[in-house]
């Protein structure tokens, strides 16, 4: 049973219609003293609370009627509605404690997926369930892609299976290189939308001018140099799963205009005023922890709430230094077929001193480094030699102010180290960084994600 809490009778009217029509049992009250006696005689799975039903529509009615439910019913999740113009209020509700915030009006579809999602989410366990292993997880879901047996994957590949086959926004933290795009992915895989488009964004390489035409699209002559039509992101996901990369790079202003769009679940166009209505899954991911960039004013609150009904943290690769083994045989295997070396592996001497390393770029410094090796070995089974050749090269190239000797480093390995030595040298401060190295800001950020450079407290 669902309970609905609303002072103005069309609204529980219309909410009670549309909830039995999608096969629903619902009660409506029209305040608290009623939704609280209701509630005690039988226990709801879910609330749907009106923030206010009192003349001041302060707010404060409804977040009091919150705080009482969370005390006397701490697991009955509660999904709050408001206005668009109360949106600070909802967040204060998520930080008392709801499960999720609509405005009004609403969206009869969103509404019933929201619903659908939170109970999901809050619904019981099986008393017998017992934490899967990893054998049991790839018997359920595809997790073909992802490589690792190490307990804090495992706990974030159940969550994937949790909450895959609903349509919770999901935020994806961990540092860079650690296999968040994979996540994504397999969230999208194991979900009812797999057969719809997975596309990815990575907002760090778009600038806050091109954001509104990459994300929802242009018609021509929409602004001075829209000479053809562009079909935006968000359009190209309609029906699957869009996966916004990097969004703690998102600027201001364009958090609101992708706040308004993730609410309301519609978006426009530049230049054609007709809004459209989005079907999609929205996935976020970032290096940085968004909680922190929230209270430092970098970050809108009301925006990270709306990405992150569920977070999940990746590990670093050094806090799982038992699956460097199993993620070196895995590119070694792939290796193989790419170099035409069919006898090529890799020694238990070499196993042991990669999993030594600090491997600031995770997984995907590691697959750079096994790479490395197999192109500069002249034998099949790689050695410490061949790995400890490219640190050298690496660390003295680093350290010395000369160029190093033809042979020694590719050309990305070079643009690498100069990027990170004027990260050094100017404190990270990524606008004289890109100065300095002539690059505009997004082709920097395009180079920080290839190298798995990460970039703290910009």
């Amino acid at each position: 049973m669902i309970l609905l809490v609303d002072d103005d009778v069309a609204v529980r009217t219309s909410l009670g219609l549309l909830l039995k029509q999608a096969g629903y049992q619902t009660q409506a009250v029209p305040g608290a003293a009623e939704a609280l006696v209701a509630a005690e005689t039988t226990l709801p799975q879910l609330v749907l609370l009106d923030m206010n039903f009192a003349l001041d529509t302060s707010g404060a009615d409804g977040l009091q009627l919150l705080a009482e439910f969370k005390r006397r019913f701490p697991a009955l999740p509660v999904v709050l509605l408001t206005g668009w113009g109360s949106i600070a209020l909802a967040v204060e509700g998520m930080k008392a404690g709801a499960a999720e915030f609509l405005t009004k009006p609403w969206n009869n579809e969103h509404l019933l997926s929201t619903i659908e999602t939170v109970l999901a989410l809050h619904a019981p366990e099986p008393a017998t369930e017992t934490a899967l292993t990893r054998r049991q997880l790839d018997a359920r879901y595809d997790f073909g892609a992802i490589v690792g047996q190490d307990a804090g994957l495992l706990h974030v590949l159940r969550q994937v299976g949790q909450v895959a086959a609903t349509d919770a926004s999901v935020l994806i933290e961990g540092e860079s290189g650690t296999g968040k795009e994979l996540i994504a992915e397999a969230l999208h895989r194991n979900s009812p939308r797999r057969r719809q488009p997975f596309v990815k964004v990575n907002l760090g390489g778009i600038s806050a001018s091109l954001f509104e035409s990459e994300l929802f699209g242009h018609r021509r002559g929409a602004f001075t140099d829209a000479k053809t039509d562009r079909v935006g992101r968000f359009e190209l996901a309609q029906g699957g799963t869009i996966f916004l990369d990097e969004i703690g790079e998102l600027d201001l202003a364009s958090q609101v205009k992708l706040l308004r769009v993730l609410q309301d679940r519609t978006y426009e166009v530049l230049g054609d005023s007709k809004p459209r209505r989005l079907d999609i899954r929205v996935v976020c991911a970032t290096n940085r922890r968004l909680a922190e960039e929230v209270r430092a004013g970098r970050f809108r609150e009301d925006l990270f709430y709306r990405i992150n009904l569920l977070t999940l943290r990746l590990p670093a690769l050094r806090e799982r230094p038992q699956d460097i083994g199993l993620l070196v045989r895995h590119f070694v295997e792939q290796l193989r077929t790419t170099y035409l070396r069919p006898a090529l592996q890799v020694g238990t001497r070499a196993l042991h001193w990669l999993q030594e390393q600090p491997l600031p770029g995770n997984i995907r410094e590691l697959k750079n480094v096994v790479e490395r090796a197999v192109l500069v070995s002249s034998h099949d089974e790689l050695t410490p030699d061949d790995f400890q050749a490219q640190n050298f090269a690496l660390t003295a190239a680093a350290t010395s102010g000369e160029l190093p000797a033809p042979g020694t480093m590719t050309l990305d390995e070079v643009e690498e180290q100069m990027i990170r030595r004027t990260l050094v040298h100017y404190e990270g401060n990524l606008s004289r960084v890109a100065r300095a190295l002539g690059l505009s800001r997004g082709a920097l950020y395009r180079r920080l994600e290839k190298y798995g450079i990460e970039v703290v407290g910009t």
